[in-house]
């Protein structure tokens, strides 16, 4: 099979909080089997004063401080490859919101730039010049971008083919096709009185094709109704939304709607 190869680049004040994580599981036998390069660039490396210095008081007053534009547009402008699709991200709050999709978007590219920024966040003369586009993970704050940075990396390297072994692991994921998963069983087959789905062990594709199916839609009814709206149904689908829905009290917050 051929190696399909991506690099990664993270900006960071603290390059050592990546070690554990790319030593570890998927993230690991990607690197070591080629098809991901994962590097940690300090930011500090690219202040030229003699202190190191990388942030500085806002403009206008306030509190914290903000991460001064030129050695992180040092670092990009060395990192950035001349060649090949490449997007930089900056890992913030005010951006996108990630899911799926956008990582099924990124894990096209050839090489991403993601930088974490810190304290009150970067000059906003960065964002302007350098940065592709802003992604958030979340409607809440951290202390900085390197969490999400690895939040991100993960979902993204997963998807390179080759990586988990199997294309289908990832295409049956949740989100995957817009749905929550189906549950998931293994040995033993019954477990402190709870038996595996008798359909399960019928051997039936048919059969068990169907249930996954439905339970993955029963899911998503109940827990991420708001995913529906956008998740491409079947006819067969759709119907038994329906049945679902006659189950249920007329008041119910969950009602399928008819527009998806």
């Amino acid at each position: 099979m051929r190696v399909i190869r991506m690099r990664i680049d993270i900006l960071t004040l603290f390059p050592q909080f990546f070690d554990s994580i790319f030593a570890t599981s998927i993230l690991q036998r990607a690197i070591a089997n080629g098809q991901v390069v994962l590097n940690t660039v300090d930011i500090r490396d690219f202040a030229y004063d003699k202190h190191r210095v990388v942030d500085d008081y806002p403009y206008g007053g306030g509190a914290g401080m903000v991460m001064k534009p030129e050695p992180i547009a040092r670092a990009i402008t060395a990192v950035k490859q001349s060649q090949g699709k490449v997007r930089v991200i900056y890992m913030s709050p005010q951006g996108q919101v990630f899911n799926q999709g956008k990582a099924l978007e990124l894990a096209a590219f050839d090489q991403l730039v993601i930088l974490c920024g810190h304290y009150e966040g970067v000059d906003e003369r960065v964002i302007q010049l350098y940065v592709d586009e802003e992604i958030s993970i979340g409607d809440f704050v951290l202390t900085g971008g390197e969490l999400p940075a690895a939040v991100l990396i993960d979902a993204v390297v997963r998807l390179l083919p080759g990586v988990l072994g199997s294309a289908e692991s990832a295409a049956q994921d949740s989100f995957s096709d817009g749905l929550l998963e189906y549950p998931q069983y293994t040995r033993p087959p019954e477990f402190e009185g709870i038996p595996v789905p008798e359909v399960l062990l019928s051997g039936h594709h048919g059969r068990i094709a169907t249930w996954r199916r439905q339970e993955s839609l029963r899911r998503t009814w109940e827990r991420r109704p708001d995913l529906l709206v956008r998740a491409s149904l079947s006819t067969a689908d759709q119907a038994f939304l329906k049945q679902l829905q006659g189950r249920t009290d007329s008041n119910s917050c969950c009602q399928f709607d008819d527009r998806v």
